[in-house]
């Protein structure tokens, strides 16, 4: 890159070697396993998001420039650097994603009285978390 990004200066220094070509893989995993949180209502999206930043940030100053400037990741992961807690509107809509999600599957599709119970832990558990 010839200009230098608007986080380079809160980057650490770029890994080189092997290390880089992992923590870069490790990035896009958690990419994907993020952009899977965004329509799964069990599997979290922040969490991965953060994590592939954190690689990102040690393997590629220009995919974690992507990310930060992300119209969809880039606020949560910004407001993360910032404040150090997930936005009220992020987790609000997780726990409704959850209600919603979950509360339909035990109402409408399960019918064991064991497997119902199981996913009202599970969903009261996720809203605690």
């Amino acid at each position: 890159m010839d200009q230098p990004t608007p986080y380079h200066e809160e980057m650490r220094p770029v890994v080189r070697g092997p290390l880089r070509w992992i923590l870069l893989g490790l990035g896009w995993v958690f990419v994907g396993l993020g952009l899977l949180g965004a329509v799964l209502p069990v599997l979290p999206t922040t969490p991965f998001l953060l994590l592939a930043a954190a690689c990102f940030a040690r393997s590629s100053e220009r995919f974690y420039a992507w990310l930060l400037d992300s119209r969809v990741f880039g606020p949560v992961i910004r407001d993360w650097r910032a404040h150090r807690a997930i936005p009220r509107r992020a987790r609000w809509l997780g726990i409704v994603s959850i209600v919603v999600f979950l509360g339909s599957s035990v109402v409408f599709f399960v019918t064991h009285p064991w497997v119902r119970a199981a996913l009202v832990l599970t969903g009261a558990a996720l809203v605690v978390f």
